[in-house]
């Protein structure tokens, strides 16, 4: 065979070839506001606790492959209806591709609504999958009419709901999902990767229709290093999904630490109080600069746009100042000429405040009472 003949190129699907690569800036030394991490770290003495966990941990062994203990201890801390089954994955983004795999042909269609979080687009495709993109409102509310009509039109497989969703930080309405949840004939799953910072949540309606998961993450209650994911449901869809789950998934490491934080959950749940409280500070400090639009949010992160054709010299301009922030102004459409700054510190929230003031020539701070 000749070299053309062994080439990716011959062999790598055209799909595949034709996406982009997930992409994550170094942030250097910056000041990193663009991918909606807790800023808070252990207290030191949980930090030695935990250490002393880790010390028992037997690194020569398998881990447990169900992580018995850890899914028992997550179904209580997330409060996972009686009679619904959890399936564990590295990060959510394992779990949304199992459930593409448990699903996948080619002529099946992953709906959602955009925009919304990229790894639905991307894992349709790796799943060799057919995907649609439903727009949202202008004010990025859920548009139920285009909802329906395209389920009716498609009848997706699966309907992914980023609930609230990213990277609007849009809460979409109740009677809205539930339209969805009723019309669709396959699996929907809402998506509660931000459960901590909203009130709402359909895990307690798990049970209450036939073809309902929720999907939740410990990455952003303060553990992403952890990289862990669950998924919630019915058995009957759980135990189906479970069979594409690779052994051993759920590393020794992240099963004890993860086991440890949520024994120790209060100390999140007060990091999470702080945050919310931050977000309001810095939606009305972001609110009060006449040259955004600010949107709210039910996440922890905000998004806003800048003056037409600005965004990406107002991404440069922070950066350059020394604060990263997500620029979404690349993707065009809806989310032209906007940005998206996870809410930080007080001190990191200050210095970013006073970074766009610099780039946009305004004044903008956040309240003394942070």
């Amino acid at each position: 065979m000749t070299d053309d003949e062994k080439s990716p190129q011959r062999w790598i699907r055209a799909d595949v070839q034709a996406l982009s690569a997930y992409h994550v800036p170094d942030p250097g030394g910056l000041i990193k506001l663009d991918a909606m991490e807790n800023p808070y770290h252990w207290p030191a003495d949980l930090v030695d606790d935990w250490l002393e966990v880790l010390r028992a941990v037997e690194l020569n062994r398998y881990p447990d492959p169900g992580a018995a203990a850890l899914t028992a201890q997550l179904k209580k801390s997330m409060r996972v209806p009686d009679g619904m089954q959890v399936v564990l994955g590295n990060g959510s983004d394992e779990l949304i591709q199992m459930l593409a795999l448990a699903v996948a042909d080619r002529q099946r269609v992953i709906l959602a609504p955009e925009p919304t979080f990229v790894m639905y687009r991307m894992i349709a495709t790796f799943a060799g999958m057919q995907y649609r993109g439903v727009p949202l409102a202008g004010d990025f509310s859920l548009d139920v009419d285009a909802m329906l009509a395209a389920i009716a039109e498609s009848r997706p497989a699966i309907v992914f709901l980023a609930y609230p969703n990213n990277p609007t930080g849009t809460l979409f309405s109740h009677e809205a999902v539930e339209a969805v949840i009723e019309a669709a004939p396959g699996l929907v799953v809402v998506d509660e990767a931000y459960a901590p910072f909203t009130d709402a949540s359909f895990m307690t309606r798990l049970g209450g229709f036939s073809n309902l998961l929720v999907l939740r993450t410990v990455s952003k209650m303060g553990l992403a290093g952890l990289r862990l994911g669950l998924l919630a449901g019915p058995p009957g869809w759980l135990s189906q999904i479970d069979k594409v789950r690779l052994p051993y998934n759920i590393n020794v490491l992240t099963q004890a630490s993860t086991l440890f934080a949520m024994q120790h959950q209060s100390v999140l749940d007060a990091q999470t109080v702080q945050l919310r409280h931050d977000r309001a500070l810095l939606f009305t400090a972001l609110d009060a600069i006449d040259a955004l639009q600010v949107y709210p949010s039910e996440a922890n992160f905000i998004l806003f746009r800048v003056p037409a054709g600005q965004g990406r010299a107002v991404f440069e301009g922070l950066r350059a100042r020394g604060v990263l922030i997500k620029n979404l102004d690349g993707a065009a459409g809806r989310l032209r000429d906007c940005l998206r700054v996870t809410v930080g510190t007080p001190a990191e929230n200050a210095a970013f405040l006073k970074a766009l003031g610099d780039v946009l020539g305004s004044t903008a701070t956040v309240s003394s009472t942070a």
